[in-house]
């Protein structure tokens, strides 16, 4: 269970550390759940891409004031949080600890953007330089394999940004049209601006445990944790055999046979979206359509509030913030609460997609209802 959920304000937060925002979140998700920090004995933290701090976990604990059993800091790129959730479940559900914290922060936009900005293999001096040119490598095969258009992607863009308008907390509230998408500028072909996610201050964090540990501890809306899986690639993408496939599908397929259902039973998605294109290709990998058809089910706002499949609702990476992933979850959980200011009517079930790297790791949760 997902007991509680907490966040710092998203966007750009000078003189904010990673620690102090990590500790911010974790006090908002233990105050969620009405759990007092005593009671936690696990703490997974995700790395900070930002800068290298040795024995990271244990500055975070310290910060907090917890002594956990279990715990560590792991690094999946934007896979890591769902990941470290379902490490955190399989820990409880093996008597390894009871009440575990996810957390995770960065200061990408304040403090250094170097991750982001350094090359990816050997390939830079041609031109191939930083993370938007593979994934814009990416798209281009998927656009000459299936006729894929720009436009396409657009969609995915337009319904992002128009959910978050309407979110309070999120960083760019500012709806585009598909003409505001294709006038927008280039960045990489085929990329034009907003195709891009966000570079983003911010934390956030969840509580885990089991369901009778929740009842004990009184925690007042839990959201049940039906399925979990991961997937993960170890090729570069020029060494791919194949750039129209993904381990998103390995993934999705462990974390749907786990919750006993299938992609048709699915009322709302929140989908990993550094870029466009990934949101179109996890919808094909997670079988809401066949490959090559992801262009065809975006269309026509499919992917908006009173469409086929609602998906990222609080604006997801390209506008609430560019967090990597965990605000994704939760939103997943406040549509399972039926709290979001996006809200999904009548949902009962709904996905979230982690990916880290380019396309190289993919996580997968699926969340239900008590």
């Amino acid at each position: 269970m997902i007991a509680g959920v907490g966040h710092t304000a998203y966007g750009k937060l000078p003189g904010r550390s990673p620690t102090s925002m990590n500790v911010e979140a974790v006090r908002k998700a233990l105050a969620d759940a009405r759990v007092e920090k005593d009671a936690v004995d696990a703490l997974f933290v995700k790395y900070p891409t930002s800068g290298h701090v040795p024995m990271y976990g244990q500055v975070v604990a310290e910060a907090l004031g917890v002594q956990p059993r279990i715990g560590g800091v792991w690094d999946q790129g934007g896979a890591t949080n769902i990941s470290m959730l379902s490490f955190a479940a399989m820990a409880i559900s093996h008597g390894q600890c009871e009440v575990a914290v996810v957390t995770t922060a960065d200061n990408p936009r304040t403090g250094t953007r170097q991750a982001y900005e350094r090359a990816w293999g050997d390939d830079a001096p041609f031109g191939w330089f930083g993370t938007p040119a593979g994934y814009a490598m990416i798209a281009r095969r998927h656009m000459e394999e299936f006729g894929t258009t720009h436009e396409q992607l657009g969609e995915i863009a337009v319904a992002a940004r128009r959910h978050g308008a309407t979110n309070p907390d999120a960083q760019l509230r500012a709806p585009i049209t598909l003409e505001d998408f294709t006038q927008s500028r280039p960045v990489v072909d085929p990329f034009c601006r907003d195709d891009c996610c966000l570079i983003s201050d911010g934390a956030a964090a969840i509580v885990v445990m089991s369901r009778e540990r929740a009842r004990q501890l009184g925690a007042p809306a839990p959201v049940p944790v039906l399925g979990f899986g991961q997937g993960q690639t170890s090729w570069e993408v020029a060494q791919r055999p194949t750039l129209t496939e993904t381990a998103a599908a390995v993934s999705a397929h462990t974390a749907f046979a786990m919750a006993g259902i299938g992609p048709e039973q699915v009322d709302v998605a929140q989908l990993y979206d550094c870029f466009t294109i990934t949101v179109l290709m996890t919808l094909e990998d997670y079988g809401f359509c066949r490959k090559g058809q992801g262009g065809p089910f975006v269309a026509d706002g499919a992917l908006q509030l009173g469409g086929a499949l609602p998906t990222n609702t609080s604006g997801g990476l390209l506008s609430e913030t560019g967090m990597p992933g965990m605000q994704l979850v939760l939103e997943g959980v406040r549509q399972m609460r039926g709290t979001s200011v996006n809200q999904v009517p009548g949902a009962q079930t709904c996905v979230v997609s982690n990916q880290g790297g380019i396309m190289h790791t993919h996580s997968t949760l699926v969340l239900g209802q008590e």
